[in-house]
């Protein structure tokens, strides 16, 4: 009787056998930076700027780098600033009189990255300025590109003042692109309007303080 082996390798082009490469264990991303400065809300009135962030961690016991962003707007279109750095801080020189946003995230040496952190916005102060914009009205709900359900929805944004003047809003809300002006002056950073099934909706927030100073927030959608 003739016994036939089989082996559970490849072989090389003599005939040896040749063990098959182990594969490598997924990498896991960094951790998401922790912010420290400057704070969301804050006028900054220093000049380099100094940011600062809190370190992350690796799993997998890689080194880490920071990837930092500060651009004129929440959005990332106007990035005035992008580098990447070993340390947990770094200062820059910024323009004067700016309303900027920021944010970190982390790289590992296998170039893997942790998400964004949450974004930041922060003023510098303008030389001479007796009073100063709000801060662009950001979002809250509902988040964007969501799909609401029911009849009506609860639109809220958030905005605030360094100057703490009292603020109010005027609201753009609609089927079109851009939306028509539903209210004006109204001291709430949310209210509740009636919706249709099957719709895609969009709005945008304007804020005004009791001095002339005014932000207007980029246009969101979501569907119901």
């Amino acid at each position: 009787m003739m016994l036939l082996a089989i082996y559970a390798c490849s072989k090389s082009g003599d005939g040896e056998p040749i063990d098959e490469p182990t594969p490598n264990p997924m990498n896991s991303a960094p951790t998401v930076p922790l912010k420290v400065s400057p704070s969301n809300g804050l006028l900054c009135t220093e000049i380099p700027l100094s940011f600062e962030w809190q370190s992350s961690s690796d799993s997998d016991g890689d080194v880490i780098s920071y990837e930092i962003e500060i651009s004129k707007d929440a959005q990332f279109s106007d990035v005035v600033i992008n580098r990447t750095v070993s340390s947990t801080s770094i200062s820059v020189e910024l323009e004067k009189g700016v309303e900027f946003s920021w944010r970190v995230r982390a790289i590992d040496s296998k170039n893997v990255l942790s998400s964004y952190s949450p974004i930041w916005s922060f003023l510098t102060e303008a030389e001479g300025t007796s009073n100063y914009a709000p801060f662009t009205p950001t979002l809250v709900s509902p988040l964007l590109n969501t799909k609401v359900l029911g009849n009506s929805v609860n639109l809220e944004w958030q905005s605030s003042d360094v100057d703490a003047d009292e603020l109010l809003y005027d609201l753009y809300f609609g089927k079109s692109n851009p939306p028509s002006l539903i209210t004006e002056g109204i001291s709430t950073s949310n209210m509740e309007t009636e919706i249709d099934l099957g719709t895609t909706y969009y709005w945008q927030v304007r804020v005004k303080d009791q001095k002339g100073g005014e932000a207007i927030g980029q246009i969101w959608t979501f569907k119901t």
